[in-house]
């Protein structure tokens, strides 16, 4: 039996938001129905693309359900309008049946605002975007907001951070729903080699630390993440940003807060979960990743725990 999947739309959702996990669960056509509801028969999305062929919000949805909100461009003033009051009221009238757990919630990125303002978000623990995290918190001020997390469950109700990790959640459900042959088949054809789980942060080592402005430092950032798993040395990193090996210590502890060499362990951390993901046995991960063994994978993995 199939599920269905009902992916609400409202004007100016974000292209990603709706087409990603969409196509995850269209890939898995055999086990998934998909349908666009919403008040209006054709939308503008964040690209300016109409999407035609939608239908108006039901009544009700059958029984084992998933019930997707995408996020929308501008949600300050998108989730203030007329369309979004309709989708409210109609999210209101089904909130008994997703505390049952006859429909799963599925919000995606701003998509966890609009299910807060129909009550929906009390007492959960969820996570939005990063940027949206502190309205999710006001407009829900019961619920139990997880900051830098890709996606959270409780009871029913999913919801994750900003753009492309629909993706992961979507392979998380189909993988939940159907078996891990067919979420590993959805995202080989998908070439998503590395799916993220539910505890990884938003923003990971690749990107945590870039917010700074000194081109040294930029400059070793791209060598290292360029080539993580090489033999480097201080020496080695600090010619290459034309400074001394001390000058270089003092400005990653300045502007990032961080060592360098602890910089560089959280880059191999990364690599080496992208391999095991993969499916690399430990000790093949580890040395692809840079680390001398397993067990110096092991304590990396215990200093940043």
């Amino acid at each position: 039996m199939k599920t269905d999947v009902w992916f609400v739309m409202l004007p100016g959702v974000l292209a990603l938001d709706l087409t990603g996990p969409a196509e995850a669960f269209a890939l898995a056509a055999e086990h998934f129905t998909l349908h666009y509801i919403g008040p209006e028969p054709e939308v503008a999305t964040s690209l300016g693309l109409t999407i035609g062929g939608i239908v108006p919000l039901p009544e009700s949805l059958p029984p084992g359900s998933l019930l997707v909100l995408p996020g929308v461009t501008d949600s300050t003033r998108l989730f203030d309008t007329p369309q979004a009051e309709a989708i409210r009221r109609w999210l209101t009238r089904l909130q008994p049946a997703v505390q049952r757990g006859d429909i799963s919630l599925v919000c995606i990125c701003s998509g966890a605002l609009l299910a807060a303002r129909a009550g929906l978000m009390h007492g959960v623990q969820c996570t939005t975007h990063h940027d949206v995290l502190a309205r999710l918190k006001a407009a829900a001020p019961g619920a139990i907001v997880k900051d830098n997390r890709i996606f959270v469950e409780d009871n029913g109700i999913w919801t994750s951070a900003g753009i492309t990790s629909g993706i992961d959640l979507a392979l998380h459900l189909i993988h939940r729903l159907c078996g891990p042959r067919v979420a590993l088949e959805v995202a080989r054809e998908m070439v998503v080699w590395f799916r993220r789980s539910g505890d990884d942060p938003q923003l990971s080592p690749w990107l945590r630390y870039r917010n700074h402005i000194h081109p040294a430092i930029h400059r070793v950032q791209d060598l290292l993440a360029a080539n993580p798993q090489a033999a480097w040395s201080l020496e080695e990193i600090a010619t290459s940003a034309h400074v001394s090996s001390r000058h270089l210590t003092r400005l990653f502890q300045q502007h990032l807060g961080i060592s360098v060499r602890d910089y560089l362990e959280q880059l191999r951390l990364a690599l080496a979960e992208q391999c095991l993901l993969q499916g690399q046995g430990v000790e093949q991960a580890a040395i692809a990743a840079g680390f001398s063994s397993p067990r110096q994978l092991y304590r990396a993995r215990q200093r940043v725990s």
